[in-house]
């Protein structure tokens, strides 16, 4: 699903990500962790395309990203690659299921394609009556409910998050975590999650450790 050869990412004059081998199966769910400053989120965000090495290759879902233009690396994350944050990043001025609906607009899906299928996730997430609430009416684990939603809309092959449970209370916190596997088993998508959350990365199919821009053995 996921392979990666040789990846290096420099900013300046300090090398980020130190040459980089990774393969990740379909239907994994794989945590990455580390300190602070081992290049997690910079890996995350190259595997997911909004940046891009400085050599190497990244093949997703069978396509090598590195060769892409910029217009064909846009139409494909929107349709093979959705993300969840630390913070949800919903739109406040839309409700739940016109967030959710955002990712299926920008792919060119018709309103009537993209409401059922946002109600779809919505009803699988538990949140079916919190439909036209916004943001602001939403509780901190109903609104990263919505994200993880919002990220599925298109029915990628991947989903990336980056501490996706950071800001959320215990209870949240294992309930979004359970969600992932219930996801996977649902949808059969491919997880990578960087993460600092011990607990998420205890119960993960594999754990990857990073250090120093390095995957530790």
């Amino acid at each position: 699903m996921i392979t990666i050869s040789n990846i290096t990412k420099s900013f300046g004059s300090l090398q980020v990500l130190k040459g980089i081998d990774l393969h990740i199966e379909r239907g994994e769910v794989v945590s990455i962790v580390g300190p602070s400053g081992a290049g997690k989120t910079t890996l995350l965000q190259i595997i997911g395309t909004l940046d891009r090495p400085d050599t190497g290759t990244v093949c997703v879902d069978g396509v090598d990203t590195t060769t892409l233009s910029r217009k064909k690396l846009a139409d494909f994350r929107n349709q093979h690659i959705g993300f969840v944050f630390q913070f949800h990043q919903l739109l406040p001025e839309f409700t739940a299921i016109e967030n959710i609906m955002i990712p299926a607009f920008i792919a060119g899906k018709s309103q009537k394609e993209a409401r059922q299928r946002a109600l779809e996730l919505l009803t699988f997430m538990g949140l079916a009556d919190r439909a036209d609430h916004k943001p602001a009416e939403l509780s901190g684990g109903e609104k990263q409910r919505v994200a993880v939603a919002r990220a599925l809309m298109n029915n990628p092959a991947v989903i990336l998050a980056d501490e996706p449970s950071g800001s959320l209370d215990s209870k949240n916190k294992a309930e979004l975590h359970q969600l992932f596997f219930d996801l996977r088993d649902r949808y059969g998508q491919t997880f990578v999650i960087v993460t600092h959350d011990e607990t998420l990365a205890g119960i993960t199919d594999r754990t990857i450790k990073m250090k120093d821009g390095m995957l530790e053995d």
